[in-house]
């Protein structure tokens, strides 16, 4: 073990060491139940913090060994402030200057405690806070901080940071006492870092010894990987950062590598052994349809279409994602698809995930559809006249194209033979239900269409049941939307200039992040921007709310009196950001930009700029904004090109994810970020698609600890999706 982690022995009390070492060495075949125990008879637990525990994923012994620090705190005081900018979300130690007691006019007392890196001060603020506080913080004690940094009165300010005191004199032979770094865990109300810490070191006192390798030899001499006994102990006892980053990457590459083993076996059983409908390519509606068209398709759209045309025309199932953006030509690329299905004798379903947009792309298909001998229906929820007929119609098979919402893949709605099913805005679908859908009746071909961009290596990466097409290229004579950025001090002059929008017979879109007002949040929420809008800005004009809490059906009511211009200015949160396309519609107001992601600011600005008129977006900004944040409204300045403003997101985005794990089919990820761990995921990728490669069943000798991980671990929800 390195110097700079931490061994067995320094974390626990040797006598106990060596009796613990002596039981195990005999007990060794019991190993795994030992860390499958529950975390409720370890020292220091019982049955409350067990259910504190539980709240937090941590059930047994091994789930809080890989219950990782989300950081980690230096007792050493290192200057840092002057480094800092306001807005950002920072974490340091500091010394603990003075602390003074403010009466407000209310009869509250604020609590301000003031600290220093040794160059610079800031002060930290309650408004609300335990009576204990104020005895708790001392001039001359260290205190660990974090929390978000921002200026008052000319000073940096904290409101209501997390802290811990550091150098409290209270057990003094405690094992973290003697540590320069200290692992700073997830929390839930009722459960302290302190508690927490005890624990993880009771529990690596009693059962270090079972840890197992996971990984095979080949992988960690090939990696330069620690074995798995000592990288669980240098993620919560490590000394040393960088050491703990190169340890964190080997759990991250062990996730990636048994998720992407599912992918590789699940691609290799699709192409191989799984038919599906071997279409001709008849050229007889589809053709039609070419030379139909009032507008030529894009060399992106032509090329998606014959990658897709070889997949229909191939004995394998398509599985295929054509990723885009709004106004790409998404949709008349599925008719494509569809009518290649249809002049094969095949009926072809196009699911939507709301009604109002099975509505639209009924209409637009429709229309598209006027000169070809080609009948296509509408299915919608509910009881109305004439469904019964349509579903007749479906199991005759006269209908040969249908559009609708899930509902159509329910056990009441039958086709004569269906032969392709298109997904549109399939992030709202999951890979249970893609399976579902690759099951149904016939083994249909699977085409699935996204508006959201990622990129490329991305999607190769995480949508690992899927073939990606980009639709990279806009329709010829489509002016982009011109985007500004303007702070909440230019709000009128954004309101004149929209004015003149309206004026002109334009729609309009305001977006806020907030339904109500809250006391928490300062931000301007959507019901008072309503009432401002509709009562002193413009009241010549129809103005509407609209947001997430509302009934679905007062949603789509809302949605549809828009499309048809009897509502001309919409404020709403951001349920429209995947939404019905308004041509009228030339200015989308964003307010409080700084809080939304790329991609979200992206989606929403796709709203506008759908008809042959300019359209504009304008970001409306509000202090403090972060650096992180003023790039992210610069790059959409910038650029319309959802595919750069993807690779952007991705270079700039912290933990978290683009997409939910559920969705994408992966087990939910604990230690790997698919953000910032790209390079592992590639890594991990082309290892596990090589060992697939070269044994699929994974029965090598050297491949036995990935066999019997994967088979407890992974099969099931291989048996889930496979098709």
């Amino acid at each position: 073990m390195s110097a700079n982690g931490v061994s067995y022995r320094e974390a626990v009390i040797d006598k106990k060491c060596a009796g613990i070492r002596i039981a195990l060495m005999e007990k060794k075949q019991t190993a795994p139940s030992a860390l499958s125990s529950p975390i409720m008879y370890m020292k220091g637990v019982g049955e409350y913090r067990a259910r504190l525990l539980a709240k937090l994923g941590v059930h047994t012994v091994g789930d809080l060994m890989e219950y990782f620090p989300r950081s980690y705190i230096s007792r050493i005081v290192n200057p840092t402030l002057a480094d800092l900018q306001v807005g950002e979300m920072v974490s340091l130690t500091a010394t603990v200057s003075w602390v003074d007691l403010r009466p407000t006019s209310k009869g509250k007392q604020i609590l301000h405690v003031g600290v220093n890196d040794g160059s610079l001060g800031l002060v930290c603020a309650w408004f609300s806070y335990p009576k204990s506080y104020p005895q708790m913080f001392r001039p001359g004690i260290t205190i660990w901080l974090s929390g978000t940094l921002s200026a008052f009165n000319g000073e940096l300010q904290m409101t209501h940071p997390n802290f811990e005191i550091l150098d409290d004199n209270k057990d003094e032979d405690d094992f973290w006492k003697q540590r320069t770094l200290l692992p700073v865990y997830p929390l839930t109300e009722g459960l302290a870092q302190a508690h927490l810490r005890r624990i993880v070191l009771n529990t690596f006192a009693a059962h270090a010894e079972h840890i197992e390798e996971s990984l095979p030899d080949f992988i960690l001499e090939q990696h330069g990987f620690p074995p798995r006994r000592d990288a669980l102990q240098i993620m919560h006892f490590g000394q040393n950062t960088s050491l703990i980053e190169k340890t964190r990457t080997r759990f991250a590459y062990e996730e990636f590598l048994y998720s992407q083993i599912l992918w590789a076996r699940h691609k290799r059983t699709h192409k191989e052994t799984v038919l599906g409908t071997h279409f001709q390519n008849r050229k007889e509606h589809t053709t039609k349809l070419k030379n139909s068209l009032q507008f030529e398709l894009t060399g992106a759209q032509k090329r998606v279409i014959r990658e897709i045309f070889e997949d229909m025309c191939s004995d394998k199932q398509m599985s295929r994602l054509v990723q885009g953006d709004v106004g790409s030509g998404k949709t008349i690329v599925s008719l494509f698809a569809m009518l290649l299905a249809v002049e094969n004798g095949y009926q072809a379903a196009l699911m939507a995930p709301t009604e109002i947009l099975a509505e639209q792309h009924f209409q637009n298909i429709s229309k598209a559809l006027q000169s070809l001998p080609v009948k296509a229906v509408l299915l919608k929820g509910g009881i109305y006249k004439g469904k019964a007929e349509i579903k007749s119609e479906i199991t005759e098979g006269s209908a040969q194209i249908i559009i609708g919402t899930h509902a159509l893949i329910q056990k009441d709605v039958t086709f004569a033979r269906l032969g392709l099913v298109v997904v549109d805005e399939q992030h709202r679908f999951g890979v249970e239900q893609r399976a579902r859908l690759a099951k149904a009746q016939g083994k249909p071909d699977l085409l699935y269409l996204s508006a959201t961009p990622i990129p490329r290596s991305l999607a190769m990466t995480v949508y690992g049941d899927l073939e990606v097409s980009c639709i990279d290229e806009m329709p010829k004579g489509r002016k982009p939307v011109q985007t500004y950025i303007r702070s909440d001090h230019k709000i009128d002059t954004v309101l004149t200039e929209v004015h003149k929008e309206l004026q002109k017979g334009r729609q309009i879109y305001f977006v806020c992040p907030l339904v109500e007002e809250s006391e928490k949040v300062a931000l301007l929420d959507a019901e008072r921007l309503f009432e401002h809008l509709k009562h002193k800005v413009y009241r010549d004009y129809s103005i509407e709310l609209i947001h997430g809490r509302m009934k679905a059906g007062d949603k789509d009511d809302i949605m549809r009196r828009f499309k048809a211009g009897k509502i001309r200015v919409l404020v709403s949160t951001t349920v429209i950001e995947v939404g019905v396309d308004v041509a009228n519609a030339s200015v989308m107001v964003i307010e409080h930009a700084e809080r939304f992601g790329l991609a979200q600011l992206h989606q929403l600005r796709g709203r506008v700029g759908r008809g042959g008129d300019q359209a504009y977006c304008y970001l409306i900004w509000h202090q403090p904004m972060s650096g992180v944040a003023r790039e992210r409204l610069n790059t959409m300045s910038r650029s319309t090109d959802g595919f750069v403003i993807a690779e952007k997101d991705l270079e700039l985005r912290g933990p978290g994810e683009l997409f939910g794990q559920e969705q994408s089919g992966m087990p939910q990820l604990k230690h790997a970020n698919l953000i910032q761990d790209q390079g592992i995921l590639q890594l991990a990728r082309a290892d596990a698609f090589a060992i697939v490669a070269e044994d699929a069943k994974l029965s090598l000798p050297q491949h036995e600890k990935l066999r019997n991980i994967y088979i407890s671990k992974y099969l099931p929800r291989e048996e889930l999706i496979l098709y």
